[in-house]
C-alpha cells in the first residue's frame, strides 16, 4: 500500500508541476486551477492506462515489424509513443477543465511536452520516490519494512555477473555455447 501511495503522490506532484508549466509556456493551453484535478487524471492514466495502451499498439505493430527497416521501426515506435501521449492528453482535456485553443499549440505540442516530462521523470523517479517514501515514514512515524519497499531491480551487469558465478561462463561464452 505504501509503495503505491508514495508512487502516486510523487508522480502527482510532478504531473501538476508539468501541467502548470505547459499552461504557462504554451499559448494555446489554459490550465490554471484545473491542474489539480487534471493531475489526478494524468497520474492515474500514466500508471494504469499508458502501459495497457502501449502494449496494445506495440502488439499490433509487432505483426509487421519484419517488413520495416530499422529506421522505419524507430519511426513506428515513436509514432506509438506519440499516439499514446495524445490519447492521454485528450482524456485529460476532456475530463478536466483544461482549455485548449489551436490545433498545433493545443493538441500537438502538449503531448510532446508530456513525453519529455515522462523521460525526465523516468530518469529521476527512483530518487523522488525514495525521498517521498522517507517523508511518508517521517510523517507516519514508521520505518520502511521489507514488505513495503519495492524490490530492487538488478541491472543488466549484475544479472550477467550473477549468471557468470552460477556456471563460470561469460555472456559471450554462454551465447557461443547456446549457438552450438
Amino acid at each position: 500500500m505504501k509503495a503505491w501511495l508514495v508512487r502516486f503522490v510523487s508522480l502527482y506532484v510532478f504531473t501538476v508541476a508539468v501541467l502548470l508549466l505547459i499552461g504557462w509556456l504554451l499559448p494555446g493551453v489554459n490550465v490554471g486551477w484545473a491542474a489539480l484535478w487534471a493531475g489526478v487524471i494524468l497520474t492515474a492514466a500514466t500508471i494504469w492506462l499508458k502501459p495497457a495502451v502501449t502494449k496494445l499498439f506495440s502488439g499490433m505493430a509487432a505483426k509487421s515489424a519484419s517488413q520495416r527497416t530499422k529506421a522505419g521501426e524507430k519511426l513506428v515506435q515513436f509514432g506509438i509513443v506519440f499516439v499514446v501521449q495524445w490519447i492521454i492528453w485528450v482524456l485529460v482535456v476532456w475530463l478536466s477543465r483544461v482549455n485548449v485553443d489551436g490545433w498545433f499549440w493545443g493538441w500537438v505540442l502538449p503531448p510532446l511536452a508530456l513525453l519529455l516530462a515522462w523521460i525526465i521523470y523516468d530518469a529521476i523517479d527512483d530518487r523522488v520516490e525514495s525521498h517521498a517514501g522517507a517523508l511518508y515514514d517521517r510523517a507516519t512515524g514508521g520505518t520502511a519494512t521489507t514488505t513495503d519497499a519495492a524490490p530492487a531491480i538488478p541491472s543488466a551487469e549484475s544479472r550477467a555477473a550473477r549468471d557468470e558465478l552460477h556456471d563460470g561462463l561469460t555472456p559471450e561464452q554462454r551465447r557461443m555455447l547456446d549457438e552450438l
